[in-house]
Order: structure tokens, then C-alpha cells, then sequence
């Protein structure tokens, strides 16, 4: 069974730092890309960044230089360090196994994300304050 649990998420000052974390069961990471996805509180699903079983990484334009993805496959582990987190970055974050390109329909403005294709885990609320 495919399982993906998130932890790691907070309240944070504007300015300050998170790292998420995402533990996962059922396969490894050889198999699957692994991304973050974020559900914003005006409903949109935004693809934060991935990471591809060759290594290859994507970051959204608004988070490249402040949010870093990565993983341990000793752990099943993937991480998303979050630095210098802004008010705009206050969502609900989701990992997830495969993620789907941004442009789906199921991703559309006013859908739930985890909705979507691909195996998503329950999520966790970034709040960030001034």
C-alpha cells in the first residue's frame, strides 16, 4: 500500500524557516518522481518543486533560491527546506508520488489538489505571519 505522511509544517514569522518532511511507504524513490505541491487559501494548486529519480529538480519561479527539495532513500524521506518564507507562501503543502503537471484539469483554479492524479499525501498547513 502506497502511504505518504507529512510532517514539519507551523506557524512561522515572515522571514523565518520550515522544513518539511514527507515519509513514504510502498515503493522508493527509483520508481517515482517526488514533488510538493501547495493548495492556496484562494483554492489554487500550485506545483512548488519536484524531484525525478534521476535527480533532476524544478522549483517554481516564486520559490527558486528559497525552498530547496530533497530526498534519503535510507529514510523514504523527502524534504522541503522552506527559507526566508514570505506571507504569499502561507498554504497547505502536499507530497506527492508522481505529481501531475500543473496545466491538468483535475489542478484547475477551485479544485481540490489532492484530488488530482497521482498518490498524495494528507497535507500540512504552512501559516506565515508578519
Amino acid at each position: 500500500e502506497v502511504q505518504l505522511m507529512e510532517s514539519g509544517g507551523g506557524s512561522v514569522q515572515a522571514g523565518g524557516s520550515l522544513r518539511l518532511s514527507c515519509a513514504v511507504s510502498g515503493f522508493t524513490f527509483d520508481d517515482r518522481d517526488m514533488g510538493w505541491y501547495r493548495q492556496t487559501p484562494v483554492n489554487e494548486c500550485e506545483l512548488v518543486a519536484t524531484i525525478s529519480t534521476d535527480g533532476a529538480t524544478y522549483y517554481l519561479d516564486s520559490v527558486k533560491g528559497r525552498f530547496f527539495i530533497s530526498q534519503d532513500d535510507a529514510k523514504n524521506t523527502v524534504y522541503l527546506q522552506m527559507n526566508s518564507l514570505k506571507l504569499e507562501d502561507t498554504a497547505e503543502y502536499y507530497c506527492v508520488a508522481d505529481p501531475p503537471p500543473p496545466q491538468y484539469e483535475c489542478l484547475r483554479s477551485g479544485s481540490v489538489c489532492p484530488d488530482c492524479v497521482g498518490d498524495w499525501g494528507q497535507g500540512t498547513q504552512v501559516i506565515v505571519s508578519s
